[in-house]
């Protein structure tokens, strides 16, 4: 049994709610930041707060920020896309040097912002996303991926 389409407003007036709600995911963006807008999508309809997009500076980029209003933590998010059909898990892309570059950002970012006192953590979200579809097929989000790595790692 199929389930009936709603009627074209319903279905306008959803899609519009979607993207007020949980941001647009661009159709003409590179799969990359396809990628980052799906996952940012995925946070914010988790309840966690989207704070700065594709962050960079002079020594790396944090592909999402995000705040937990719950545990009141800052929440790093590496973001991995997969689009090819070749065998392996997106997640297995951010590997020891990854992890020490984004470490390294994200204390620049706490400095910076003064909240060198905040708990924080470091997240990966693990997408398929196979050429010529509108939609990811699969999205993992791993919370509590990785510590922080490398020579400036973070004290709680």
């Amino acid at each position: 049994m199929t389930r009936p389409t709603p009627p074209r407003f319903i279905q306008h007036l959803w899609d519009r709610y979607s993207q007020w709600r949980f941001g647009r995911i661009d159709p003409e963006a590179p799969i990359g930041r396809r990628g980052e807008q799906a996952a940012a999508r995925l946070l914010r309809q988790k309840g966690f707060v989207v704070v700065a997009e594709s962050e960079s500076d002079r020594g790396g980029e944090i592909d999402l920020i995000a705040a937990d209003k719950k545990s009141r933590a800052v929440i790093f998010v590496e973001v991995k896309t997969l689009q090819t059909t070749r065998p392996g898990h997106p997640a297995d892309r951010v590997d020891e040097n990854k992890q020490a570059r984004i470490t390294r950002a994200a204390l620049r970012f706490l400095k910076r912002r003064k909240l060198l006192g905040t708990p924080c953590r470091f997240d990966v979200i693990a997408i398929w996303w196979p050429k010529g579809e509108s939609l990811p097929v699969k999205i993992e989000h791993y919370e509590h991926a990785f510590e922080a790595a490398g020579d400036f790692q973070l004290w709680s």
